[in-house]
């Protein structure tokens, strides 16, 4: 499933909502980054996701949320994540988006790493994404 067939399914889903909010993440050419590779332990990522959904949507009354990230082997200005809420009002659906996201970001179950001209290096959370998760706590 594309992208935007992703998001029209979600948005068809939630015909009741009075708003989405989706952001999509794509793979930067940054450092001269050649290649984004991200893996995972299926059992921990897809419960995780699940439980991260849920706590937002209730968090921010939403009536939905998705989750949605690529694992493999990614090329720069591929997709890599789209995150989308549904809720009655559209701050919640904001609201839930970057909750999602900052969770994402750097609390997440996905292992990461770049290919750049000098080889692989595993990637970890920069401090801002650390001090970005901290304020929903």
């Amino acid at each position: 499933m594309s992208v935007g067939e992703a998001l029209a399914a979600f948005n068809a889903a939630h015909g009741e909502a009075g708003g989405i909010a989706s952001f999509l993440g794509k793979v930067r050419p940054d450092g001269g980054v050649r290649a984004l590779e991200l893996t995972h332990y299926e059992p921990l990522t897809l419960r995780g996701m699940e439980e991260l959904a849920e706590a937002a949507s209730a968090r921010f009354a939403l009536d939905g949320a998705l989750v949605w990230h690529r694992i493999g082997t990614m090329r720069p200005g591929e997709p890599i994540v789209l995150v989308a809420t549904a809720a009655r009002h559209r701050r919640n659906a904001f609201a839930g988006v970057d909750f999602l996201m900052d969770h994402l970001k750097s609390a997440t179950w996905l292992w990461k790493r770049e290919r750049r001209v000098d080889g692989w290096h595993w990637i970890a959370p920069r401090p801002e994404d650390l001090t970005d998760l901290e304020r929903w706590k």
